[in-house]
């Protein structure tokens, strides 16, 4: 049994589909295929349950599943210990698409100016992709939302910002003094698509003051989000590191009367993993940066 083998079988595992995995894995699907057939000549028994369009695992699967996580997980933090020398070694960082974009660079480049010989991936992905990532070990850290509904994931706070409401220029609340949740509630709204917890966190913040966002669009990018906007498509709550980087005079953003909407910034990563010294400079770097210092101009 090759490690090869186990990390094919995992990617299958969790993709669901040998099509699929053999993409991420770049690989053909006959090469994938074959190594499946040997890995279960090996075991005497089937790990997958072929059906039409994706496969499921038998109990031999699972039973395998969770001793190869066990196995790769020690080989990889072991490889990963002896070459940990502080400078070099390679980190997976994973961020969401709200962050990634507006945040995340800042982060990238002073940590790059620190430790120039440190190789930072980086996975753009929703949350609850990521976090899966994490607990595998294909991701070393992320920088979500919360709340984060994964146990066994270590989760330290980071700073909270505000979310901003965004009209465009020639709305009818644009030259309101104060904006309150009410005046919104008539509103279209543009939001991005359900996979996002940025969605979750404004339907939760209209819900909370008694009333359903009508949502008109929806699109899975936040600039696609602000574009609709501009166009006079409906209204939304755009996350202040967004909007600090827009500069676009066809939007116009404010801040709500009252209670304001609010998501957390933080930090996850698997505490079960191996944390090595590049991963911790890594970490000092997020949590030194981690405070916003730009007013956005409402």
């Amino acid at each position: 049994m090759e490690l090869s083998q186990l990390r094919y079988f995992l990617k299958i595992a969790a993709l669901g589909t040998f099509t699929r995995a053999a993409e991420e894995l770049n690989v053909t699907q006959p090469a994938l295929s074959r190594s499946i057939a040997k890995l279960e000549e090996e075991i005497g028994r089937p790990v997958f349950e072929r059906q039409t369009r994706s496969v499921v695992l038998t109990d031999a699967g699972r039973l395998l599943q969770t001793r190869a996580e066990q196995v790769l997980a020690l080989v990889d933090d072991t490889l990963a210990e002896m070459t940990d020398d502080g400078r070099t070694g390679r980190i997976r960082v994973g961020a969401i698409p709200t962050i990634a974009p507006y945040f995340l660079p800042t982060i990238l480049r002073a940590f790059r100016d620190r430790h120039p010989q440190a190789t930072v991936i980086v996975y753009e992905e929703t949350t609850d992709k990521l976090l899966h990532r994490c607990l595998q070990g294909e991701v070393d850290i992320a920088l979500v939302a919360a709340p984060i509904p994964k146990q066994y994931l270590q989760v330290e706070p980071l700073f909270s910002e505000e979310l901003l409401l965004v009209l465009p220029q020639d709305h009818a609340l644009a030259e309101k003094k104060q904006i309150t949740a009410a005046d919104v509630q008539a509103c279209p709204f543009v939001l991005l698509d359900e996979t996002h917890c940025l969605s979750d966190a404004v339907v939760s913040y209209c819900r909370q003051r008694s009333f359903q966002p009508v949502s008109v669009e929806r699109a899975s990018q936040l600039t696609t989000v602000a574009e609709l906007v501009a166009l006079g498509h409906g209204v939304s709550l755009i996350p202040q590191m967004a909007r600090d980087l827009d500069h676009d005079e066809r939007r116009v953003y404010r801040a709500l009367a009252g209670a304001k909407p609010m998501r957390q910034i933080v930090l996850a990563w698997n505490p079960y993993r191996f944390q090595s010294k590049v991963l911790e400079h890594f970490k000092t770097t997020v949590r030194k940066l981690g405070q916003p210092t730009t007013k956005s101009k409402r």
